[in-house]
Formats: C-alpha cells, structure tokens, sequence
C-alpha cells in the first residue's frame, strides 16, 4: 500500500488496518518515498516481568526491609554535619 503524508493525516485507521492485514505501507512526500512502515512479527511467546534478569536483584538487602522508613531517610534533609 502506498500512503500519502496526507493519508496518514486524515486516514490513519485504514493504514493501520492494512498493517494489521501484514502489508508493507510505503510512505510519500511529494510523489517521492520517504519510508516504508513495516508491521511487526507477533511474538512467539509473550514475556513476563519475572523473567526480567534485574528483577528481585534488591532482594537481599537489609536497609530496605522498612520502606518506610527508607524513604524517610532519603526525604529527610541534608546538612553538612551529617557528613
């Protein structure tokens, strides 16, 4: 599908349908292809969020174990004496 500056403009749900459809949508300007819009692969298997290396990687750390009390330190104000 070739689409205009202004088919995207006013027209954008039937581009997005035609990417849905799996075609490749070639854009102009001024008669002149500027980019082409390429639909995504679906992906095979949907990620979680556990699966994520850096998640749980504070697990262990001691000075968390109140929160609260955690961001009370981080909030709380600094003065040169504190050094």
């Amino acid at each position: 599908m070739k689409a205009s500056i202004v088919d995207l403009r006013y027209r954008m749900k039937s581009v997005l349908a035609a990417l849905d459809r799996g075609e490749t949508v070639t854009v102009l300007y001024r008669g002149r292809e500027k980019a082409r819009l390429v639909p995504i692969e679906k992906a095979e298997k949907p990620r979680k969020p556990s699966d994520d290396p850096a998640c749980g990687m504070w697990a262990d750390r001691e000075d968390m174990a109140d929160v609260a009390q955690y961001v009370r330190n981080l909030r709380r104000p600094r003065r040169f004496d504190d050094v």
